[in-house]
């Protein structure tokens, strides 16, 4: 057992494995333009594992010499390319490979995990084909809601686009779009609210996401990245699409050199079908629109100009959100309380509410290449961001105690008229963030198994937030102030960032990435550096297995949201949350019905110190901005994907999680009856808000038989219930359970295929695809949040929020 326990610490670290006869094949992975492609997957024809291209779109693979060999070249929405090969004994041959664009045509879309063939993926990669939101039935067809299908992530409201990953929070997420980091609206507090999310797919050519353990040239944030890149047209196309529920169109074209590309698309949506399914009675009046573009330019001079691989090119994105969500509710009457009182709340409302907030973001990336192995990038942006929230509502509440019997003749009767309340509102806030940045990194491969990367970032940040805002509670005449805020705050501040990290390709099965990242903030002159390390390989005697692992110090430097108390005040000594990951993982690639599938399995441990607590109210986080907590977070991922169906992508996928933290000062523990004190021990460890002990997700997809144009697509997630309490008691805080998440969305569609001819300069119609949906398939009464009433007793009632009921939607996509 010791011999063998030596044997195997010795091949993790040192290359053993040699075939009787190899040679090598290097080569330039590219599409249609020159451009290369990164995260190609090369393999070779009957086996399963191989290789994948780096940045600059280089590859290496080793190959059994003296044999015909067949190459498969694949990526993602471009076709699949074969190259025969004989190569001699110790023989390294060089190639360069041009990949196509594959068919615009909806039938030809499926749902790909790129590195399904690639066992050197990097740890907690996934990466997603953004058409398939095209297909997806979800509420406002968000792009978020797949990752909601994923392990490890975790989102329990089809209203809104964000989601908690691995017990982290909503703020706890990296967003990139070419590399331009994207920020969440700040003042939402209710998923009714939000807008859409930024990302487009009819703008998008790759989707990456890391739910944790991600290399040192990503951010500096504890939870997850979205790494999003905008595509490349090569013609005149486009797309428009609309529903009940919203719609969409975009353009793409390029010059007639190809030197100028163009992409730009314009959404809408209308959230009212959704909002009248709510229990709130009320006129609802939401008003969500976004633009973005996408331009690049070939800078390269004529004489140098080469259709491999561009010198010099530039990049130009735009993009406007200007969202507007206006309600004047009139009445609402939710049934609770337990089997032996059931009690009846009816609310009657006066006011209204109104939440408007606009972003515009730009940015500009340049990439110049002085060798094919050694280029730089230089990116600029910038983002301003305008919010206001006004709110005036009262509501007028009454309990009822009522009859819950089948066998009376009016079930559910009010019987008696027990209390009776009011609770005012009332917000005048508005906010203005600016954020202005300018990025340089570096990217040079001394040879064709090693990649250095290097970066540096500064930003200068401006927050404007005038702060307004009480609430009222009325019962029986006796009147409580719960919320009185009003502060006026300006916090101007530069961050710095910094990265360095290493690739190593030890051998054609192991790769090795290392490195290291810094962070200064100008606030509370905090020094953050950040090793990290990750290793990945295949294991040699068994081909179809390969493993994963990554160990790294991961920060968060406190933003304004982190700053700023529940009281309003700012903490400027705030100190960045800490975090050490360990991740660990496999992946067996198999075949079953003679068809392609992958299982993949990790489990992870997060240890966190300096952690700011925080309280969830729908979407908004309202922190206690004290460092006063340590928590850990630990849990398994589970993954299966493959072709169920065949020519369809299913997956299925099952996340286990634990974390708790424990919050200094939280001695004292109430009698949870009667809420009055018991006894002054530690608490302790406590369930964070995010603590979902399981959940489980599954996209399917489904066609006739014989009749691929007819398919299903079904999108379900089930969550154990979130633990959730009162705010402002720390002594019973996470002591409850809500419900159990359950949603199933299903859709069934018809492909229209119409033979068109379409050139560099003309479009005509190329398919129509019609979706009918149920969302909300089994009317799940999901509970998003609770509102807190008293009664004259001082009896607190905890009445819960419900989201959308069953809904039906019709949806078209014409594509040109």
């Amino acid at each position: 057992m010791h011999l063998r326990l030596v044997l195997w610490l010795a091949w993790l670290f040192f290359p053993v494995l040699v075939y009787a006869q190899q040679a090598t094949v290097t080569g330039l992975v590219m599409d249609e333009t020159g451009a290369p492609l990164e995260y190609a997957s090369i393999i070779i024809k009957g086996k399963t594992y191989g290789s994948q291209t780096n940045a600059a779109g280089m590859f290496k693979i080793t190959v059994p010499a003296e044999k015909d060999i067949v190459l498969v070249i694949n990526y993602l929405s471009y076709q699949n390319q074969e190259i025969q090969l004989r190569l001699k004994n110790k023989e390294n041959r060089e190639i360069k490979v041009k990949l196509l664009t594959a068919s615009n045509a909806l039938s030809t879309i499926v749902v790909t995990d790129q590195n399904f063939t690639n066992a050197n993926s990097a740890v907690s990669i996934m990466r997603l084909n953004p058409r398939i939101t095209k297909q997806l039935p979800s509420a406002f067809n968000d792009f978020n809601k797949i990752l909601a299908t994923l392990p490890g992530v975790s989102s329990n409201n089809e209203l809104t686009s964000t989601y908690s990953v691995r017990g982290g929070n909503y703020d706890e997420n990296l967003v990139y779009v070419n590399g331009i980091e994207i920020y969440r609206p700040f003042l939402v507090s209710n998923a009714q609210q939000e807008g859409l999310s930024f990302v487009n797919p009819d703008l998008v050519r790759d989707v990456q996401f890391s739910s944790g353990g991600w290399q040192p040239k990503w951010g500096d944030k504890l939870s997850s990245v979205l790494n999003i890149t905008y595509k490349t047209p090569k013609k005149l196309a486009g797309s428009v699409n609309g529903g009940l529920i919203g719609g969409g169109v975009h353009l793409e074209a390029a010059s007639k050199d190809k030197r100028i590309t163009y992409l730009a698309g314009v959404r809408y949506k209308n959230a009212q079908l959704v909002f009248n399914s709510l229990e709130t009675n009320g006129n609802y009046q939401p008003s969500f629109t976004d633009a973005q573009s996408y331009i690049t330019i070939d800078l390269t001079r004529k004489s140098r100009r080469s259709l491999e691989l561009p010198k010099t090119t530039l990049g130009i994105l735009a993009s406007v959100a200007r969202n507007k969500y206006e309600v004047i509710p009139f009445y609402r009457e939710t049934s609770f309380g337990t089997r032996d009182r059931v009690v009846q709340l009816g609310i009657d409302y006066n006011g209204h509410e109104r939440m408007e907030y606009e972003s515009y973001q730009g940015g500009l990336n340049l990439i110049h290449r002085f060798t094919p192995k050694f280029f730089t990038e230089i990116t600029a942006s910038s983002v301003i961001a305008r919010e206001r929230e006004l709110r005036d509502v009262a509501a007028s509440y009454s309990f009822y105690e009522v009859i819950d019997d089948k066998q009376t003749r009016n079930p559910n009767e009010e019987v008696r008229n027990v209390e009776a309340g009011t609770d005012f509102e009332h917000s005048r806030n508005s906010l203005t963030a600016k954020i202005f940045a300018l990025e340089n990194r570096y990217t040079w491969q001394p040879t064709n198994r090693q990649e250095w990367q290097l970066g540096i970032k500064a930003a200068r940040e401006d927050i404007t937030d005038q702060l307004k805002e009480y609430r009222l509670m009325d019962s029986a005449d006796y009147i409580t102030v719960n919320q009185q805020f009003a502060s006026n705050l300006k916090l101007p501040s530069y961050r710095y960032q910094g990265y360095g990290q290493h690739t190593w390709q030890l051998d054609s099965l192991r790769t090795l990435t290392y490195g290291v990242r810094l962070n200064y903030w100008t606030v509370n002159r905090e020094l953050l550096i950040s090793p990290r390390v990750q290793y990945t390989g295949i294991v040699p005697t068994h081909l179809n297995w390969s493993y994963k692992l990554a160990l790294g110090v991961y920060y968060q430097p406190p933003f304004y949201r982190e700053l700023r108390d529940r009281q309003g005040d700012l903490n400027l000594n705030l100190r960045a949350q800490k975090s050490l990951h360990f991740i660990a993982g496999a992946e067996y690639r198999y075949l079953s019905w003679n068809r392609p599938f992958k299982l993949t399995a990790e489990v992870y441990y997060k240890t966190l110190t300096n952690v700011v607590p925080y309280e969830v109210d729908n979407v908004r986080l309202r922190y206690f901005a004290q460092n006063n907590a340590k928590a850990y977070a630990a849990g398994i991922d589970l993954r299966v994907n493959g072709e169920f169906i065949r020519g369809a992508e299913s997956w299925f996928s099952l996340g286990i999680l634990t974390t708790k933290e424990n919050i200094s000062g939280d001695s004292t523990i109430y009698d949870l009856g009667t809420f009055k004190p018991v006894s002054k021990r530690p608490i302790n460890y406590i369930r964070r808000p995010t603590d979902q002990r399981v959940t489980f997700g599954v996209f399917f997809q489904d066609h006739i038989p014989d009749h691929p144009s007819y398919k299903m697509y079904l999108n379900g997630v089930v969550g154990t219930g979130l633990p959730f309490s009162p705010p402002g008691n720390e002594s019973i805080r996470n002591q409850f359970n809500m419900p159990f998440y359950k949603r199933v969305d299903i859709g069934f569609s018809k492909l229209l295929s119409f033979n068109s001819s379409t050139t560099d300069k003309t479009v005509s119609l190329e398919s129509l695809w019609i979706s009918l949906e149920i969302l909300n398939l089994i009317a799940a009464n999901n509970v998003v949040s609770y509102n807190y009433v008293k009664d004259v007793q001082n009896i607190t009632y905890a009445v819960p929020n419900y989201l959308s009921s069953r809904l039906v939607n019709l949806r078209f996509i014409a594509q040109f």
